[in-house]
């Protein structure tokens, strides 16, 4: 069994790739350079597949800065973290899960793969629109009738979600009962060597931890 996992090189998507690994499934991680600000994601992201040891980790290149909008592709400043956030924020990036879960469909095809594994939540995040259900539900619908797997094949290409709906404390206790490298993660907006403890995403992380009773060992600037 294959499964095309979505790897950011953030807490979500390595405890995601976990959860494959425990179901039995081969890991085909897919990580993108996508015109972010920083490189850091895609460091921790390479440092996650040699740690599973797969086989191949492919990296996609897609200029999506050109686009801009984005507090992480276009010069505009990350915003005060806000951890109860509610209003999409100026980091919400244009599109891009609806695009990186093409990508991962059209390579899941090729693999004859039969999941897509993807570490959005609608519980601890910070408002983006593309990590609810109801756009998993509407892209799960799109893929089974846009690809020769489907039509052809009558083989569904199924998009896990497996955090989606859960904290972000028990995706971190999650993580630390299938032994994901939390260590190697990065989540910080800024992409500094040690992590801002700020943003949204910084501000997220540290709480799911405190909520967890359990310790970060990611160097932060500042600790809530």
């Amino acid at each position: 069994m294959k499964a095309v996992v979505l790897l950011s090189g953030g807490l979500d998507s390595t405890v995601c790739m976990s959860i494959a690994r425990a179901a039995g499934y081969e890991l085909y991680p897919i990580s993108f350079i996508y015109g972010q600000r920083h490189d850091r994601e895609i460091q921790c992201a390479s440092r996650i597949a040699e740690h599973y040891r797969v086989d191949k980790h492919l990296i996609i290149t897609t200029n999506m800065d050109a686009i801009g909008g984005s507090a992480l592709t276009a010069n505009i400043e990350v915003p005060e973290g806000d951890a109860d956030r509610e209003d999409i924020p100026v980091t919400y990036v244009p599109a891009r899960n609806l695009i990186f879960l093409s990508y991962a469909l059209g390579y899941a095809e090729v693999l004859e793969a039969d999941r897509i594994y993807i570490g959005v939540n609608a519980v601890d995040y910070s408002g983006y629109p593309d990590c609810r259900p109801e756009f998993i539900e509407r892209f799960q619908a799109l893929a089974d009738y846009s690809t020769k797997a489907a039509i052809q094949d009558k083989k569904q290409i199924r998009v896990e979600t497996p955090l989606i709906n859960i904290s972000k404390a028990d995706i971190i206790k999650l993580g630390l009962g299938n032994e994901a490298p939390l260590q190697l993660t990065t989540s910080c907006y800024l992409g500094g060597e040690k992590a801002c403890g700020t943003c949204d995403s910084c501000l997220l992380r540290l709480r799911g931890f405190k909520e967890a009773g359990c310790e970060d060992l990611i160097p932060y600037e500042v600790r809530t």
